[in-house]
C-alpha cells in the first residue's frame, strides 16, 4: 500500500512539472493576445476538467452531505457538537486573522507597489477588468461585509435545497447535513439503521474518490499546462514581480512556519510529518486552484494518511472548504495594499486595521472556486475607500475598482498557491479538532489530559 501511495505522489508531481514545461514552451507565445492564449489553452483545460475535475465535482454534494450527517451523528451529544463547531469556527477565524496580519506586515515592509510605473499597467488593467467579466461579477456581488454576510445567511437557508445542491453551493449542503445528523441522533434507536446506511454509503463514496485520485496525474498535467500556457512564467518576474514575491513569501511563511506552530501547540503533532502525510491534498489543491474540487481528496487523505478522526474530519473539512480561506485572506490584504501603494496612497494604521478585519471576514464568504478572491477583494477596497471619503470629504481621492484588472495577469498562478494554503489550513483544523472529537472517547481523555 505504501508503495502505491508513493508511486501516486511521484506521478502527480511529474504531471505537475510536465504540465508547467508544456504550458511554457509549447503553448505560451508572448506575441499572442490574451484572447488567443485563452483559445489555445482551452482544449487543455477542457481535457483536465473532463478527466479529473468534473468527476471530483460530481462527488462533492453527496459526499459532503453524507460525511457531515455521519460526522454529526457520530459526535452524538448536541452540546458536544456545539463545542466542536464553536472551536472549529474560532480556529479558522483565528488562523485567517494571523494570515492577514502577516500579509499586511510583509507588504508594508517590502512595499511592492512603491515605484511601479502604473501608466504602463493601467490601460491593460482596465481592458482585463472589462473583458475578463470581473466588472460584472463585482457589480453583481456584495459591496460590503454586511452584504456578504447577508448573502452567506441566505445561502445557509435556501428556498430550494435541491436547487442549491445542483448549483454546487456547498454551504447549504453542510447545513443540511448538520440538521439531518442532529435529527438522527435525537431519533434514538429507530434511526440507528439509517445511520448505518449512511456510513455504508460514505465508505462507498470514499472508494469512488480513491479511483478518481488515480486520474490525478493526467488531469493535473492538462490543467497546469493550460494555466501556464495562458499566463507564461516570465510574467511572474515582470513589473508585478515584487508583488508576486510578497504574496508567495507570505503564503510560504504562513504555511511552513505559523500554521505548523499552531498544529504543534494545539494538535500535539509533528507538523512537517503531517504535511508529508497529506501531500496529495496540497498538490491537488495547488493544481486545481479549487478547494471545493479538492474536497473529496481532503476527506479521504485526512483520515487515511493524516490520522485525523472520522468524527472531526467529516464535520470540519466540509465546513473548512466553505469558510476557511487563510491563503485568500493573506492574498487580499497584500493585493489591496499593493494597489493603494502603486497609486501613491499613504494608508493609516486605522485603514490597515480596516483591511485586517474586512479581509478576514470577506474571505469567509469567498467561494471555493478559482479567482473567487478577486470578487471579495472588492469588499475590502470599498471599505478602505469609505474610510478615505470619511476623512477627506466628498471629493477625496479613492482607489478605482478597475485597478483590480492590473493583477489579473498573474492571478491564475497565485490562485493555485493560495488555494494550497487554504486546504492545508483545513487539514490542520481537522487534526487539531480531532483532539476534541476522536473516534474513541478514551483517546479524547488522553489527548486533553
Amino acid at each position: 500500500m505504501k508503495k502505491k501511495e508513493n508511486l501516486l505522489t511521484l506521478l502527480i508531481v511529474l504531471g505537475l512539472a510536465l504540465g508547467a514545461i508544456v504550458g511554457q514552451f509549447l503553448l505560451y507565445d508572448s506575441s499572442l493576445s490574451e484572447e488567443a492564449l485563452r483559445s489555445a489553452a482551452r482544449p487543455w483545460q477542457t481535457a483536465g476538467e473532463v478527466i479529473f475535475i468534473r468527476p471530483l465535482m460530481m462527488m462533492i454534494v453527496p459526499l459532503v452531505f453524507i460525511s457531515v450527517a455521519v460526522g454529526v451523528a457520530s459526535i452524538g451529544n448536541p452540546q458536544k457538537l456545539g463545542v466542536v463547531g464553536g472551536a472549529t469556527v474560532l480556529f479558522y477565524l483565528g488562523t485567517m486573522a494571523m494570515a492577514v496580519a502577516l500579509g499586511l506586515t510583509l507588504v508594508s515592509l517590502i512595499k511592492p507597489g512603491v515605484g511601479v510605473d502604473e501608466s504602463t499597467l493601467l490601460s491593460s488593467g482596465v481592458s482585463a477588468f472589462e473583458s475578463g467579466g470581473i466588472s460584472e461579477r463585482i457589480a453583481g456581488g456584495p459591496s460590503d461585509v454586511g452584504g456578504s454576510f447577508i448573502g452567506l445567511i441566505y445561502s445557509m437557508v435556501p428556498n430550494n435545497f435541491l436547487q442549491a445542491a445542483v448549483e454546487g453551493n456547498t454551504l447549504p449542503v453542510v447545513v443540511g447535513g448538520i440538521v439531518i445528523g442532529l435529527a438522527l441522533v435525537l431519533g434514538g434507536e429507530k434511526c440507528k439503521i439509517t445511520i448505518q446506511v449512511l456510513e455504508g454509503a460514505f465508505e462507498a463514496l470514499i472508494k469512488l474518490v480513491m479511483w478518481i485520485i488515480w486520474l490525478a496525474p493526467l488531469g493535473i498535467f492538462f490543467i497546469v499546462a493550460g494555466r501556464v500556457g495562458q499566463v507564461g512564467l516570465a510574467n511572474l518576474v515582470g513589473p508585478l514581480g515584487w508583488y508576486v514575491l510578497t504574496v508567495v513569501v507570505g503564503l510560504l511563511i504562513h504555511a511552513t512556519v505559523l500554521l505548523p506552530i499552531v498544529l504543534r501547540l494545539l494538535g500535539k503533532t509533528n507538523p512537517y510529518q503531517f504535511m508529508w502525510n497529506v501531500r496529495k491534498v496540497i498538490i491537488t489543491a495547488f493544481s486545481t486552484a479549487s478547494s471545493t474540487a479538492t474536497l473529496p481528496v481532503t476527506l479521504e487523505e485526512c483520515q487515511a494518511s493524516g490520522g485525523c478522526s472520522k468524527r472531526a474530519t467529516n464535520f470540519v473539512i466540509p465546513l473548512g472548504a466553505t469558510i476557511n480561506m487563510d491563503g485568500t485572506a493573506l492574498y487580499q490584504a497584500v493585493a489591496v495594499v499593493f494597489l493603494f501603494q502603486m497609486l501613491d496612497f499613504d494608508l493609516t494604521l486605522g485603514q490597515m486595521i480596516i483591511i485586517l478585519v474586512t479581509a478576514t471576514l470577506a474571505a469567509v464568504g469567498a467561494a471555493g472556486i478559482p479567482s473567487a478572491g478577486l470578487i471579495t477583494m472588492a469588499i475590502v477596497i470599498n471599505a478602505v475607500n469609505a474610510s478615505l471619503s470619511a476623512v477627506g470629504g466628498e471629493g477625496a481621492r479613492t482607489l478605482p475598482m478597475y485597478t483590480v484588472g492590473i493583477i489579473l495577469g498573474v492571478d491564475r498562478v497565485l490562485d493555485m498557491c493560495r488555494t494550497a494554503v487554504n486546504v492545508w489550513g483545513d487539514c490542520i483544523g481537522a487534526k487539531v479538532i480531532s483532539r476534541l472529537a476522536p473516534d474513541d472517547e478514551e483517546e479524547r481523555e488522553k489527548a486533553l489530559a
